[in-house]
């Protein structure tokens, strides 16, 4: 279960066409997953402003995520059946395809998403073993909140209220942050 090595990150722009060619392609492999494992499915991926989806900040965000995923599953006593990581241009992907109770995994990984600052940055997506996604909407949570003010994220995006840049040294710091010795 290996980390993806930031040296090597694409750092281009990626088209709106890649982008939704790349979501298809993740589905696709959600679903080969979920019929191969028959267990749920964990799917890591990043929350990432701008154009250029694969860096070397994102992928040092994507192994810390990663790194707590494992550690999360493993103190949890559950039994990974397969993990792999990839490293695509349009942003890193993480699979694991775990032998627990998915709503379960999916209290946890919010649980990360909370407690960790940088966990904000993560995407865990939870399909149950009938590929449904456990969302945080339909688990009555609040909808994710932008990184820069109180807003909805959905709003800001939408409205483009803050620049990449701005969004970028912000997460940036909470890189930074996470990195440093407490």
């Amino acid at each position: 279960m290996s980390r993806v090595p930031p040296e090597l990150a694409a750092n281009r722009a990626v088209s709106l066409p890649e982008l939704l060619t790349s979501r298809e392609c993740r589905q696709a492999r959600q679903q080969a997953w979920l019929s191969q494992h028959q267990s749920t499915l964990l799917v890591l991926t990043l929350v990432v402003p701008g154009a250029i989806k694969d860096s070397g900040l994102t992928r040092n965000i994507f192994n810390l995520g990663w790194l707590a995923l494992q550690q999360m599953w493993r103190q949890q006593g559950w039994q990974c059946l397969h993990a792999e990581t990839l490293a695509l241009s349009t942003g890193c992907e993480g699979f694991m395809a775990l032998h627990a109770d998915a709503q379960r995994v999916k209290d946890c990984a919010i649980q990360l998403e909370v407690q960790q600052p940088i966990g904000r940055l993560w995407d865990i997506d939870v399909l149950d073993t009938q590929g449904r996604i456990l969302s945080r909407r339909s688990l009555g949570l609040a909808e994710r909140r932008c990184l820069l003010c109180s807003q909805p994220a959905k709003i800001c995006a939408r409205q483009r209220r803050h620049s990449s840049d701005e969004l970028l040294q912000e997460m940036e710091r909470m890189l930074n942050d996470a990195l440093s010795p407490r």
